[in-house]
């Protein structure tokens, strides 16, 4: 049934401002050696890559183990025809929230370390969010960006490499590049088309773009508070800073970021803040998926590949000259 917001209100199941988040040049640098164990995505088949229009394999929906969970009161899924924007930062029309009710979403990611802290304390809550991963950083950590899908959370795109896309040094080409060869990165990493999300970075809406979003039925996603994480000197920060101004809201789409070590850190307290305010986490989902532009995903493949490696045996390559 759908609702006066234009969403499909899939029912309840329980489950048991302008950011600047990135604070690195578009481009970010790959983690060092002493950050947790890389897996870039080069390292992972061409073969990998599959039609846009793919179905993304169902969760496997588990019990929840913790009765104090905060779960998931409300499934939406949302018809991204024409390209809806929703978040009272810069969308007004669409406010499909009840009193009370958030939506959790997080940003910039995957990212050692920071994303399965994330993820691991929304699997102790049995909630669910959505994730807005940067492309270039599905193509360093698919297997991580895999595990997001694998614990049943939505995942969108924000743009190939962080670009603000406001900037005037781009042109229409260079921002429909960095739109489009993020979600054909992330469809590569993941081996299946994401959801049709897009957020924008620094919540920057060039207005050619918010109409090209439209003609490829991509959602817009904006927020009605922000966390200011990448800001934050402490977790407790972070905390205080999302309750805050969710208590003078009273409901509303958070936006976090993954990325962000001080997030991970804050995330358990901040569920526990919700639960006694009496919040309770609306997942969003989309009616289908993106379908990405083959042009992207062709591209995508022929710059990730390896050189030859060789496929010589042991025997061949290496041989004990001498032993105790």
């Amino acid at each position: 049934m759908r609702n006066a917001a234009g969403l499909i209100v899939a029912g309840t199941v329980s489950l048991c401002a302008v950011s600047a988040a990135w604070s690195q040049a578009p481009s970010p640098p790959r983690p060092s050696a002493s950050a947790a164990p890389q897996t870039t995505a080069t390292s992972a088949p061409a073969a990998s890559m599959t039609t846009a229009t793919a179905p993304s394999p169902a969760p496997v929906k588990q019990a929840c183990a913790n009765p104090n969970a905060i779960g998931v009161s409300r499934v939406v899924a949302i018809d991204t025809t024409g390209g809806p924007g929703f978040g009272f930062e810069h969308f007004k029309q669409l406010d499909f929230l009840r009193d009370k009710e958030v939506v959790l979403t997080f940003d910039d990611g995957p990212w050692p370390v920071n994303t399965p802290s994330v993820l691991k304390t929304l699997d102790e809550e049995c909630t669910k969010a959505i994730f807005f991963p940067i492309g270039l950083h599905a193509t360093y950590h698919p297997e991580i960006l895999k595990e997001v899908a694998e614990r049943g959370h939505t995942i969108g795109a924000h743009t190939w490499s962080h670009a603000n896309l406001n900037s005037k040094k781009l042109t229409d080409d260079q921002r429909k590049d960095e739109i489009e060869k993020g979600f054909s990165a992330i469809a590569w990493a993941l081996g299946t088309a994401p959801a049709p999300f897009f957020r924008f970075p620094a919540l920057q809406h060039p207005p050619e773009m918010v109409t090209y979003l439209g003609t490829r039925n991509v959602a817009i996603w904006s927020c009605d508070l922000d966390s200011f994480d990448f800001k934050a000197s402490t977790p407790k920060k972070v905390v205080d800073t999302v309750m805050t101004k969710l208590d003078k809201l009273g409901k509303g789409i958070i936006l976090m970021h993954d990325f962000q070590k001080h997030t991970a850190e804050a995330l358990p307290e901040l569920m526990k803040r919700l639960k006694e305010g009496g919040y309770k986490v609306v997942q969003v989902k989309a009616k289908a998926p993106v379908q990405t532009l083959p042009q992207y995903d062709d591209e995508l493949v022929k710059s990730l590949k390896l050189p030859t490696v060789s496929a010589r045996p042991v025997s061949s390559v290496v041989e004990t000259i001498s032993e105790q």
